[in-house]
């Protein structure tokens, strides 16, 4: 009860502890806010991937064919839940005189890709429709002028003379560089608007020595009506990507083949599956079914990446894992300089309290327990500081757009831009495990810093004190 007396007064008559509360509770906000918003990135990084492409990737080393018996396959299988196909292809993207660039071209399943992915929610039209998503042509818009394909460049044949397909966002429209937010006039004027895609694809008929070994590529252009514009909050995935019916892009590039290929599927694991049991399902499955399907097997089965899509980033995430350890050690040491203030403060206050010191040692009180006097007064005062400044870096972290946003506002100074992180928001997830070790450190660094002066404290002889007051 004594203790707690003395803790009371301490924290009621000396103002300076105050000070220390102050420090440490800034130094714990600061590193919360740091390990949030880092692990908030890697964790929406990864998600951005899983949302993507699904949670398990197959990407063969060429394209294949007969992916719809390899899908019924691995839909049997009770480690996979949904699986869908991609035929990948890139090329350039023409929405008018002067606005060309370079986009990857995906060949989808609307329907399968829903189930896998769920990328139905980025979709700003088809979003709260019933159904799956479609590419199919609204009606209202046949009426609607061609587009112009560039000249020299060769149609593709055999094609419905009107196809549907998906861009992303910031391929409609570019963010604005103050605000990094999208023209919503600018991207609703895209719905319906045709566009031209130029992308090779290989000859039908050539002999590699008249090309000087040399696989002939011929230049092939096909125009789609954009029915859907699609926003994920990843720049590069919204500026980059361009979808269409895996059909109608495979009729684009490979006109003479009839079997149906891919050279990706993407694949959602059930929810009460382990990775290593899907992976190993996963490649049994292939290699099965490249033994009895495809020519080349071999190759087919030693060259085909089959991980999850958090692995495919790992290498990334690896480092952005380093440069946050380096960047918490370098202001964990700058907040070292807490124990250094706390040592100064609790020397102060043992040095003009001694008096009372005498007189509890006076009255009976061990050399030990002056000595938890003080590095109790230490913990209560980290313990303080540690949960003011968890609370202020929770607020600060999930309030951090709004912060960025002012900062914007008053200063002109736009301190996050999706072109160069990637996101369009700031992602603020608080992360408590890592708070709530920063909260136990600077509880120590507190009692570490109180140690020293409740030592001498402890060492203080009454009679030496008491003998002139």
């Amino acid at each position: 009860m004594l203790k707690l007396f003395l803790w009371l007064r301490y924290l009621r008559k000396k103002k300076i502890v105050y000070l220390s509360i102050a420090a440490i509770a800034l130094s714990v906000s600061l590193l919360i806010v740091v390990a949030s918003l880092f692990t908030s990135f890697i964790g929406a990084f990864e998600r951005s991937a899983v949302e993507a492409m699904g949670d398990v990737v197959l990407t063969a080393p060429t394209k294949f064919a007969k992916y719809p018996l390899f899908i019924e396959r691995l839909e049997q299988t009770h480690a996979v839940e949904a699986a869908t196909a991609v035929l990948s292809a890139q090329g350039l993207l023409h929405l008018g005189k002067g606005n060309v660039r370079a986009v990857n071209i995906w060949g989808i399943e609307p329907g399968r890709r829903a189930k896998v992915t769920d990328y139905k929610r980025f979709l700003l039209k088809q979003k709260d429709s019933p159904g799956e998503p479609t590419f199919e042509i609204a009606d209202s818009r046949q009426g609607e002028g061609p587009a112009v394909v560039p000249i020299g460049i060769p149609p593709a044949e055999g094609l419905p003379e009107r196809i549907g397909g998906f861009v992303g966002i910031a391929v409609a429209a570019e963010p604005d560089e103050k605000t990094d937010e999208y023209d919503d006039s600018a991207v609703k004027a895209m719905f319906g608007q045709q566009a031209v895609l130029t992308t090779g694809a290989p000859a039908p008929a050539f002999r590699k020595e008249d090309a000087g070994g040399q696989e002939q590529v011929k230049r092939r252009a096909v125009k789609f009506t954009i029915v859907d514009v699609f926003q994920t909050g990843v720049y590069e995935l919204d500026k980059r990507f361009v979808y269409l019916p895996i059909e109608q892009l495979q009729k684009i590039l490979y006109p003479d083949e009839q079997a149906q290929l891919a050279d990706q599927i993407q694949i959602k694991l059930a929810d009460d599956i382990q990775i290593d049991d899907a992976l190993a399902q996963i490649r049994g499955v292939w290699q099965v079914f490249a033994e009895e399907q495809l020519e080349g097997a071999p190759h087919f089965i030693k060259y085909t990446d089959i991980e999850t899509a958090k692995q495919m980033q790992s290498r990334y995430i690896a480092e952005l894992w380093k440069q946050m350890g380096v960047l918490l050690l370098i202001f964990g040491v700058v907040d070292c300089s807490v124990i250094v203030l706390i040592f100064c403060i609790f020397y102060m206050i043992v040095m003009t309290r001694r008096r009372d010191i005498a007189i509890v040692k006076s009255c009976g009180a061990a050399s030990s327990s002056v000595t938890f006097v003080f590095v109790g007064f230490g913990i209560c005062v980290g313990m303080i500081g540690s949960v003011l400044g968890a609370f202020l870096g929770y607020v600060i972290t999930k309030n951090i757009n709004t912060i960025e946003g002012w900062i914007r506002i008053i200063f002109g100074l736009k301190l996050w831009k999706s072109s160069v992180y990637m996101f369009s928001r700031i992602p603020n997830d608080v992360n408590w495990p890592s708070a709530l070790q920063i909260i136990l450190l600077a509880v120590a660094a507190a009692a570490i810093g109180a140690l020293i002066p409740a030592v001498i404290a402890a060492r203080t002889r009454p009679v030496d004190i008491l003998r002139y007051e």
